[in-house]
């Protein structure tokens, strides 16, 4: 007993083999789910985005691949990325670990895995070394570092936690800010290549042997920077499916703010509006976004709250909430 603890600590569920954890990730692969238009739109219905943006959107699912967003900031490149696991919807069996030449590895994360209830009224799966979870979405930004796309050994512990693309099998895994992490995104591209191609993932035990991991998820990159500054072509190439979000138009920039004003209570002004679009917009040449509306009138209810005036659209509030949100850069 010693002698297997000083092996490993690890205590909980017993593992999967390698060999089971890939056959169970084959069976259920998101290339064999189908998403239609009224898929997407049922998912995004509380989003005001082009057409043209929603479908690729869905073509993008319906490949099981990647996904390239970039565009300005405030657009809602995160939102939209954040739907997708919402459009794959059901479950996948998870494992509490999975065990490879004795060394265990640890899957099953509960900040990032949702378990969910069986059809048969269960819990989770009836072999109780899985358990049935939604679809994962993974979502790391600027501190992603190249180790965490490794094995991770705890040397206290003597085990593994599985890394980030591995615990977003059968869901997504999004790299938000892409190009604000502290490596160089050559490197995280460089680290991509293969599991975009080969569908599979090369994972380095602290004894030095590789293992061979399913890739099986979507794979989405937001950034705000341009993609030229960023990738080359032979990656975008790798890339299935590239979206550029542009700023909102005129029409769907007031149904954003529309909408947003109901949600906090604002009554909505058309001339209140339109004074915001003249004086903060059209005349110091500032460029629409999506996330204006909401962070305006957010600002605007608090200083209502502050001056213990109701908030409505006036001038007053609108220039004191601009004034305050608005910088020149």
């Amino acid at each position: 007993a010693h002698d297997l603890i000083e092996r490993s600590s690890y205590i909980g569920a017993a593992p999967v083999t390698l060999e089971t954890y890939r056959q169970v990730i084959r069976a259920q692969e998101i290339g064999s789910l189908r998403i239609t238009p009224a898929d997407v739109r049922r998912a995004t219905s509380d989003l005001v985005v082009p057409e043209t943006v929603l479908d690729t959107l869905g073509q993008a699912v319906n490949t099981g691949r990647s996904l390239f967003l970039f565009g300005d900031p405030g657009n809602g490149k995160t939102v939209l990325a954040e739907r997708i696991a919402d459009l794959l919807g059901g479950a996948v069996l998870i494992p509490h670990a999975i065990v490879v030449d004795g060394q265990i590895i640890k899957v099953l994360d509960l900040h990032n895995h949702v378990p969910v209830a069986l059809s048969n009224g269960g819990g989770s799966a009836s072999d109780r070394r899985w358990v049935a979870c939604k679809r994962p979405a993974v979502i790391v930004g600027g501190e992603l570092v190249l180790s965490s796309l490794d094995l991770i050994y705890n040397s206290n512990s003597k085990y593994y936690e599985a890394p980030l693309q591995m615990k977003a099998n059968g869901g997504m895994l999004l790299i938000d800010d892409f190009g604000r992490q502290q490596v160089r995104p050559q490197e995280l591209l460089n680290r991509w290549i293969v599991p975009l191609e080969k569908r599979i993932d090369f994972l380095t035990l602290h004894t030095g042997k590789k293992l061979e991991i399913p890739f099986d998820e979507i794979i989405v990159f937001s950034t705000n920077l341009a993609p030229k500054d960023l990738v080359d072509e032979a990656f975008l190439r790798r890339i299935q499916n590239k979206v550029h979000i542009n700023n909102p138009s005129l029409d769907d920039f007031r149904e954003i703010f529309r909408r947003q004003a109901e949600a906090l209570n604002v009554p909505f002004d058309q001339a209140g509006l339109v004074y915001l679009l003249r004086e903060h917009y059209v005349k110091p040449k500032r460029e629409l976004r999506a996330c204006h509306p909401r962070d305006i009138l957010r600002t605007l209810t608090g200083i209502a709250r502050y001056l213990d005036k109701p908030a409505t659209l006036s001038q007053e509030l609108i220039d004191r909430a601009c004034g305050t949100y608005f910088v020149d850069l």
